[in-house]
Parts: structure tokens; sequence; C-alpha cells
């Protein structure tokens, strides 16, 4: 990757083996797509419960010479919400969803797949 990857914490104290996960999951996603240019994370605890956990939002940005991809995991479902979130399968839910989007692009960019096939599916 050119530039450094940027991991960024809000409403929550930043996490150094939560941090280690990410780069290890960015440096995954670069062997499937090596021409990365830069990759943002960012990871927001979105209310603090007592009884039921945290729900935490990931959002992973990733820019590539000809696009930029974006995935935004956050519980929405109700059976998401209630079975005690952790930050880590928040994490790791993100990074499965950028790596198919990842795929998907890189497959685009080689010619292997019709652009307009995938847009018509989404």
């Amino acid at each position: 990757m050119d530039s450094q990857l940027e991991i960024t914490f809000h409403n929550m104290a930043s996490s150094q083996s939560l941090s280690v996960d990410i780069r290890k999951r960015v440096a995954k996603l670069e062997k499937f797509y090596g021409r990365l240019i830069s990759c943002r994370v960012s990871i927001e605890a979105r209310s603090k419960q007592h009884r039921k956990g945290n729900e935490y939002e990931v959002h992973v940005e990733m820019h590539a010479p000809r696009g930029h991809l974006v995935v935004s995991r956050e519980p929405h479902h109700l059976k998401e919400r209630h079975k005690r979130p952790d930050v880590r399968a928040s994490v790791r839910e993100a990074f499965k969803a950028a790596e198919e989007q990842l795929r998907a692009f890189g497959d685009i960019q080689h010619g292997e797949v019709n652009p307009h096939a995938v847009t018509a599916r989404a």
C-alpha cells in the first residue's frame, strides 16, 4: 500500500490488540488486490449499554487506482442488536464483506466479469 493505514476509534478507547488484528486483515486484503492506495477503518461504539452490551459500527474505506470502495457494518436487524455484539465479530463481518467487494472489483478490473452484470444484481 502506498500510504499508511488509518484506524480510528470513536466513543471507545483505542485497543492495541484490535489494531493489530485490523492490520492483519488489511494485509490479507492486499493479497487479493495488491494495488490498494489507502485504507481507512473506523470503529464506533454506538451506545454503552450495561445489560445488553455495546453496539459497534465498522466502516472500511478502500481506495484503488480506479475505484473507491466503502463497506459499512452496523447492527440494524433486531436479532443482531440483542445478541450481545462483540467488537471483534463486527470487525470480522466488515472485513468479510470488504473482501467480497474487493474480489468483485478486481474481477471487473481484470475483465473477468462484465461490469453491467454486477450492477444489475445490486
